[in-house]
């Protein structure tokens, strides 16, 4: 029985870390679309100082 236990607990923690794993790769993708969204605004409006500053954090986003 303790084995049984043991192996539920050990599936439930692996359960755990792939939805934390896929939580974060669905906010990421969404922070980078975001970000994507606000650079072509920026280059329509020709913010050049909102552009760079969102192009910095997009490849920070990347990076991770």
């Amino acid at each position: 029985m303790g084995k049984n236990s043991s192996s539920a607990q050990a599936e439930r923690l692996l359960n755990d870390i792939y939805m934390d794993l896929f939580l974060s790769h669905i906010h990421r993708e969404q922070t980078k679309k975001r970000l994507w969204e606000l650079i072509d605004i920026a280059l329509d409006e020709k913010d050049e100082s909102t552009f760079n500053r969102l192009t910095d954090e997009l490849m920070k986003v990347e990076d991770n």
